[in-house]
C-alpha cells in the first residue's frame, strides 16, 4: 500500500499541475487567474470534491501520443458556496490552450449531468481555444451533446456561464443557451468568427475586444448580462448573484435570514422624487432603492437596453425580481433591445420561483420605421408572452404614466399581476392628454383659428383631470389601491407575504410557442 500511495501521489501532483510553470506564468502576466485558482476562489474554503483528476486523452495518431497531460484541459467537480452545493467546471487554458477534445468533454457531460441529478447550480468558467483540431469530428460532438445538456437543464437548474478568456466558434452557444453570462473585461471575448475571418470576407477592420469584447456584448449586442474588471470581481459577482438563486426550479429562493431592514420601514424619499415638470425625467434606480433591503440591487445587463432596468434585490430578506422603466433613457418607452432584455429576465425569474415587481411610467412604445421594421411588434409580445406566461406573485406600481398598450404589457391585472398599486401621481389611459386632444377634438382646434394654443391646453387639462389619473381605474377594481409613496415598501412587502403561498398550475401542453 505505501507505494501505491506513492504512485497515486505522484500522479495526482502531475495533474494538479498539469499546465508547465511556462503556461500558468503566461496566464498570470495576461492577469488571469489559472483554472485551479478560479475554482479555489469561487468555492468556500475546503469545499471542493474533484471528478476526473486522473482522465487523459486516448487519441492516437493524432499527434497528440507524446502529450497526454492529466485532466485533459479541465476541471470539474462540486464544491460550497456560502454552503450550497455547486458544481462547475473550468477549463484551464494552460493545457492545450483549454481546447476541448473527446475526454474533456466526457468530463463536462459527467459533471453537467450530476448537476441536473443533484438538482444544484451549474457553474461553467470558460478560457478556451474551442474545439481541439486534432480531435475532428470528436470535438464537435462534444459540443453538440453539452449543447443537449444545457437544454435539458434549462429551467431545472440555473446554469451560470463566466468567460475569462477565449470564448469562440460554436463554443459560444453553450454560453448563449445558459441563464446568465458573465465577462471579464479586457481580458475575455466571444464571437462566431474572428477578426481575420471578417477581414478576408468584408473587408472590416476589428479588433478582438471590438468584435467580441466584454464592454461590445455589454453595450451593445447584450450577450453578457454581468462584467468586471478582473477575475476575483467577477468571480465574487457570481457569488453574489448565487446567494439570489434557488438551488433548482423545485425550491424556493433562499431568504437571507436575519434581514436588518425592517418590511414596514417608511419610504419619505418617494415624495420628492418626481419632478415638478410631470413629463421630466427622474432615475427610477431611487424608487427601486428606497424600496428594496439596504437599496441593493444586482442590476442585470445594466449598460444595455437602458430605458429599462432589471435585476435582482431582497424585500423582507426574499428575493425578487425588479423591472422598472427609466424615464431617464428615452423617457422610458419600451423598445426592441427593452423587451427581449426585459422578457428574459422576467422568464429567468419565473423559471426560479422569483417574485417579479414591476416599476410602471411607460409613455408607449418607441415610433419610428427602425422600430416597426426591426420587428417591435414580434418583440414587444416576447415581453408580453413573458408575463403572461409567470406564475410567480406579481405586483405592479405605477408611479406616473401608464399609457396605452405599453402600460397593459408591463406586468398589468389585465394580463395577470396578483396586485396593481398606483401612487396618486399616475396617470393610467390610452394615450397622453395632448395626442388625445388632438384626436378626439380635431375638428374644434381646426376652427379655433389664432386661439388653437388655449384651445388645445384647456382640452388637455380637462382630459387629464378626467382620465389621466388613477382614480378611474381604481373604481373599476384594475387598480386595487392607490397608495401614498411613503408607504410604497410596506405595501409592497405585506403583498409579497400575503402571495408567498401562491400555487398555479400551468396548463398541460408540450411547450408554449413564444414569439422567437
Amino acid at each position: 500500500m505505501p507505494e501505491r500511495n506513492a504512485e497515486l501521489a505522484k500522479r495526482r501532483d502531475q495533474a494538479v499541475h498539469a499546465g508547465s510553470q511556462k503556461a500558468v506564468a503566461r496566464q498570470h502576466a495576461r492577469g488571469k487567474m489559472t483554472a485551479r485558482e478560479r475554482v479555489e476562489y469561487l468555492l468556500d474554503e475546503g469545499s471542493f470534491h474533484e471528478l476526473d483528476l486522473l482522465v487523459r486523452h486516448q487519441a492516437t495518431g493524432m499527434g497528440l501520443e507524446d502529450e497526454r497531460p492529466y485532466t485533459d484541459g479541465v476541471i470539474t467537480g462540486w464544491g460550497t458556496v456560502d454552503g450550497r452545493r455547486v458544481f462547475l467546471f473550468s477549463q484551464d487554458f494552460t493545457v492545450f490552450g483549454g481546447s476541448l477534445g473527446e475526454a474533456f468533454a466526457g468530463k463536462v457531460h459527467k459533471v453537467m449531468d450530476l448537476a441536473a441529478s443533484a438538482g444544484a447550480p451549474l457553474v461553467g468558467l470558460n478560457d478556451g481555444a474551442g474545439a481541439r483540431i486534432q480531435e475532428g469530428v470528436a470535438s464537435l460532438v462534444g459540443y453538440g451533446e453539452i449543447f443537449q445538456r444545457n437544454t435539458r437543464s434549462s429551467g431545472r437548474i440555473p446554469q451560470i456561464s463566466v468567460i475569462m478568456g477565449p470564448c469562440a466558434g460554436g463554443a459560444v452557444y453553450s454560453p448563449a443557451l445558459t441563464d446568465f453570462v458573465f465577462m471579464v473585461e479586457d481580458s475575455s471575448y466571444m464571437f462566431i468568427t474572428g477578426p481575420d475571418v471578417v477581414r478576408t470576407v468584408t473587408g472590416e477592420e476589428v479588433s478582438l475586444q471590438e468584435l467580441g469584447g466584454a464592454i461590445t456584448h455589454a453595450t451593445r449586442s447584450g450577450v453578457a448580462h454581468f462584467t468586471a474588471p478582473d477575475d476575483k470581481a467577477c468571480l465574487d459577482d457570481v457569488r453574489r448573484l448565487l446567494g439570489f438563486l434557488p438551488s433548482n426550479s423545485g425550491e424556493a429562493a433562499p431568504r437571507r435570514a436575519h434581514s436588518t431592514d425592517p418590511a414596514d420601514r417608511p419610504t419619505p424619499e418617494l415624495e420628492s422624487v418626481l419632478p415638478g415638470n410631470l413629463h421630466g425625467p427622474y432615475d427610477m434606480k431611487r424608487v427601486v432603492s428606497a424600496v428594496v433591503d439596504g437599496g441593493e440591487l444586482q442590476e442585470y445587463s445594466p449598460l444595455w437596453a437602458r430605458n429599462i432596468v432589471c435585476g435582482l434585490a431582497r424585500i423582507d430578506g426574499w428575493p425578487v425580481g425588479v423591472v422598472a422603466n427609466q424615464p431617464q433613457v428615452l423617457a422610458g418607452v419600451l423598445d426592441i433591445d427593452a423587451s427581449e432584455k426585459a422578457a428574459r429576465f422576467v422568464r429567468t425569474c419565473d423559471a426560479f420561483n422569483i417574485p417579479l415587481v414591476a416599476f410602471v411610467d411607460v409613455p408607449g412604445f418607441l415610433p419610428g420605421t427602425d422600430q416597426e421594421l426591426g420587428g417591435i411588434i414580434r418583440h414587444g409580445a416576447k415581453l408580453l408572452y413573458a408575463f403572461c406566461e409567470a406564475t410567480v406573485p406579481r405586483i405592479q406600481v405605477v408611479t406616473r404614466k401608464g399609457y396605452g398598450g405599453a402600460y397593459v404589457v408591463m406586468n398589468s391585472k389585465a394580463v395577470g399581476a396578483d396586485l396593481a398599486l398606483a401612487w396618486p401621481t399616475a396617470e393610467l389611459a390610452v394615450m397622453g392628454p395632448p395626442g388625445a386632444v388632438d384626436i378626439l377634438h380635431r375638428r374644434e382646434l381646426e376652427e379655433a383659428g389664432g386661439g388653437r394654443a388655449a384651445l388645445h391646453a384647456s382640452l388637455a387639462e380637462d382630459y387629464a383631470e378626467r382620465f389621466a389619473n388613477p382614480w378611474v381605474a381604481a373604481e373599476r377594481g384594475f387598480v386595487d389601491d392607490v397608495i401614498d409613496p411613503i408607504q410604497t415598501r410596506t405595501a409592497v412587502a405585506a403583498a409579497l407575504d400575503m402571495l408567498r403561498a401562491k400555487r398555479a398550475e400551468r396548463p398541460r401542453r408540450k411547450h408554449g410557442n413564444v414569439p422567437l
